[in-house]
């Protein structure tokens, strides 16, 4: 079945479909959030670590469920984490005290983690006899370009309709759920010619490959960058007076930049190589952030052009680092995809919950240009990533 390359592309445009579907949902929270915050009498700090919650819930647990969909190789966890995600992640919006808050963040986010792992191991399966390199790259893209359409969405009817009408987003998550169940070919068949993948071998290879290692860092130092534009800075335009679809369709920019970066990164690993990807990836964003830092306040238009050209180079490496990863140890690609592309978000959703309060205490800018300097210095370990 995984050789049927016309059933094969159409398994890829369900699983992209689904994945832009569920990332939507992800990101709706980001731009609203402090305007929850605000409703419910919290704290910058306090809903920086609510945010957290959810991407640590989303992320962390990658890994794990990798393993599973690794061993399982069937479409549950792709299901019922679209369910999960399309049901309570709108429902947060409701929610009129952090308990509940926090509650529905953790079981909606926990879809998201369920989701991911085996989706993008279905679509590096199906991707046998394609261009392995820009299959991932759609796919991955797609989920990028969902993460930039939840922000405008959930600003525009926060603005226009109310934040109590964010419930019926769920209707298009559920519905695509099942459509994209009976679409993707079931694979289940062939799970007698996968060999049993056993945990503590599995995570022992991953944790000590050197070139993994590396890779681990590079998507986390990128994730920090990103997740702290989409954390705090809505924090700051809300401060400066912006209204929620402002602060919607900047970070729906920001993120969509990322998602044609995705696409385009095929294009131009080809034409410049990885290593430069990642050196343009990684010390690009300190030289933005230091012009967006200068320009926010009086060139507004100017500062959201360089916030959006940030979002394109941060993003720019994603797949690249993906398929180097998966290449390293190809029969760990769900657990690969979930240390890349989840277990990095939880590690910096960490970090981020320390960094609410300092930028509460110290400036949010301060912070933005901290964390953009990490991945300048940091880019020394391309050399090391690419000496063999």
């Amino acid at each position: 079945m995984e050789n049927n390359l016309p059933q094969n592309k159409k398994a890829l445009v369900w699983l992209s479909g689904a994945h832009f579907v569920n990332d939507v949902y992800t990101g709706v929270l980001n731009p609203i959030m402090p305007f929850i915050a605000a409703k419910i009498g919290i704290s910058m700090a306090i809903a920086t670590v609510v945010l957290t919650v959810s991407h640590i819930f989303s992320s962390l647990l990658q890994p794990i469920f990798g393993y599973f969909a690794d061993n399982i190789i069937k479409r549950h966890f792709i299901f019922w984490g679209l369910i999960l995600s399309s049901i309570f992640i709108p429902l947060s919006a409701l929610a009129h005290n952090v308990y509940l808050l926090i509650f529905f963040i953790i079981i909606g986010s926990f879809g998201s983690s369920i989701f991911h792992p085996q989706a993008l191991g279905f679509a590096s399966r199906f991707s046998k006899g394609l261009d392995g390199t820009k299959a991932m790259a759609v796919f991955l893209a797609m989920g990028t370009l969902g993460y930039s359409t939840g922000p405008i969405v959930s600003s525009a009817i926060t603005q226009f309709v109310g934040m109590n009408k964010m419930p019926f987003m769920c209707v298009f998550g559920i519905f695509w759920a099942f459509v994209m169940f009976k679409m993707v070919p079931k694979i289940s068949v062939m799970q007698n010619l996968v060999p049993k993948i056993d945990f503590r071998t599995a995570f022992k290879e991953i944790l000590s490959n050197h070139k993994l290692n590396i890779l681990n860092i590079i998507a986390m130092l990128k994730t920090m960058v990103q997740s702290s534009c989409f954390i705090l800075l809505p924090f700051l335009w809300k401060n400066m007076g912006h209204r929620p679809i402002y602060i919607g369709t900047a970070l729906f920019m920001f993120i969509f930049a990322g998602g044609i970066a995705s696409l385009a990164s095929g294009f131009v690993e080809k034409r410049i190589g990885a290593k430069n990807v990642f050196y343009i990836s990684m010390i690009s964003t300190l030289p933005l952030m230091v012009l967006f830092i200068l320009t926010y306040q009086k060139f507004s238009i100017l500062s959201l052009v360089i916030f959006v050209i940030t979002g394109f180079v941060t993003m720019m490496a994603t797949p690249v680092t993906m398929v180097m990863a998966q290449r390293v140890l190809p029969e760990y690609k769900s657990i690969i995809a979930g240390f890349i592309n989840g277990f990095s978000w939880g590690v910096i959703a960490i970090v981020m919950s320390a960094l609410g309060f300092v930028a509460e205490n110290f400036g949010i800018t301060k912070v933005l240009l901290l964390v953009a300097i990490i991945p300048a210095v940091c880019s020394i370990l391309i050399k090391e990533l690419f000496k063999d």
